[in-house]
């Protein structure tokens, strides 16, 4: 007799593992060892009830209990039978479903945890109430993200806006061949075409700037940290490391709910700079334009990019006539409605309706298109097509 598994019951299998119903399920499949032991750990996050609070017939008692010890060999558990990417969701699952929060504050807990940005963003918010014995498996797991996201991400984001920068300076008098625009020349000099020789001659030539290491763009990232934004918070705390580091920006950042925070002597730290933040609580965006607008003193050269759900709690009506003066004045201004991989949240619409009537589209933006976006402010093209050409 062949005990080899036919793909039939391998896909039987999967099906039984999805449905969890045991003999009520209809495949009539028995798990056995690590089939087995994989179904027991979903049963304990999704068996007990439908996402509603109603039990499922049919099902045993599902959930993880109130003891750490119990949930870090869980956590274990999940991490030997699943990949990352789904250990990940079931984490974020765990959380939300059982109320997990409160043990995340235990350090074995924190030690057996799968590091991810939404982990971070959970821990942040527990940040004023972690115990100290904590704190150091907590630093940890933000340390290991953030390593992560700078290895993914910084090089980049440097290439992307060194290369912009470039391009964004011109002169007259290119240097060698190899610094001459091509492009611009030859549109600049289409009157000087000779039709019998079928060429252009140049009269005059345009270059890419010399790099240098001048100060050639301010940047002020004004990051709205309550609670709903926190995957943004921990991206952007990232990424403004990473632009800091870069001698052709000086960079900015400033974090608010009801209170305005300038962290920008911590951007060479961003572990640190993301401690300094505290997700949860009000929002007031206009108070926080109007800390930024002290910042500007280079309108023409700044890039101010604000990362908010636009649910204003001051005074929407001056918070719209700060942005309309920053865009009158020439700054740049770019409203992300999230800096994450989820897409755009709940939002303020009818805020993102008058931001975009005043010319500054509001939309959100992946992590792994931001370096992008920053090269195209950077040269000042139409964000909004930019945005209408990338993230639809």
């Amino acid at each position: 007799m062949n005990d080899v598994p036919t793909p039939d019951d391998e896909r039987l299998k999967r099906w039984r593992l999805v449905l969890g119903g045991e003999s009520a399920d209809g495949t009539g499949v028995t798990l056995k060892g690590s089939e087995a032991r994989m179904d027991a750990a979903l049963e304990k996050l999704y068996g007990g009830d439908q996402g509603d609070g109603r039990p499922r017939s049919g099902r045993r008692g599902a959930g993880l209990g109130d003891s750490a010890p119990t949930v870090a060999r869980w956590l274990g558990d999940i991490r030997a039978y699943f990949p990352s990417s789904v250990v990940q969701v079931m984490q974020k699952d765990a959380i939300e479903r059982l109320n997990l929060t409160r043990l995340l504050l235990e350090p074995e807990m924190l030690d057996a945890v799968e590091p991810d940005v939404h982990l971070v963003g959970t821990l942040l918010s527990l940040n004023k109430v972690m115990p100290e014995r904590a704190r150091e498996s907590a630093r940890a797991v933000v340390r290991t993200v953030v390593e992560d996201l700078e290895r993914r991400l910084a090089q980049r984001t440097r290439s992307a806006v060194s290369g912009a920068l470039d391009r964004a300076s011109r002169t007259l008098r290119p240097r060698r061949p190899a610094d001459i625009d091509w492009h611009r020349t030859i549109r600049a000099n289409l009157r000087h075409y000779l039709p019998e020789h079928g060429t252009v001659v140049p009269e005059r030539l345009i270059g890419y700037g010399r790099r240098d290491q001048a100060v050639k763009r301010d940047v002020v990232l004004c990051v709205d940290q309550s609670g709903s934004m926190a995957a943004s918070v921990v991206y952007a705390g990232v990424f403004g490391a990473v632009l800091a580091s870069m001698r052709s920006l000086r960079t900015s950042l400033v974090v608010f709910d009801t209170a305005v925070v300038d962290l920008t002597d911590q951007l060479h730290d961003p572990v640190e700079l993301l401690f300094g933040t505290q997700l949860g609580g009000g929002t007031d965006i206009n108070r926080a334009l109007a800390y930024c607008q002290g910042l500007i003193t280079r309108p023409r050269d700044t890039i101010m990019v604000l990362i908010s759900d636009l649910y204003e709690g001051g005074v929407r009506a001056e918070m719209l006539q700060r942005v309309a003066a920053l865009t009158a004045a020439g700054v740049q201004v770019i409203v992300l409605l999230a800096l994450s991989d989820e897409g755009a949240p709940a939002y303020d619409r009818e805020n993102a309706a008058a931001l975009a009537a005043l010319g500054v589209p509001a939309f959100a933006c992946t992590p792994d298109l931001f370096p992008d976006l920053m090269a195209a402010a950077v040269q000042r093209r139409d964000l909004k097509e930019w945005s209408e050409r990338n993230l639809t």
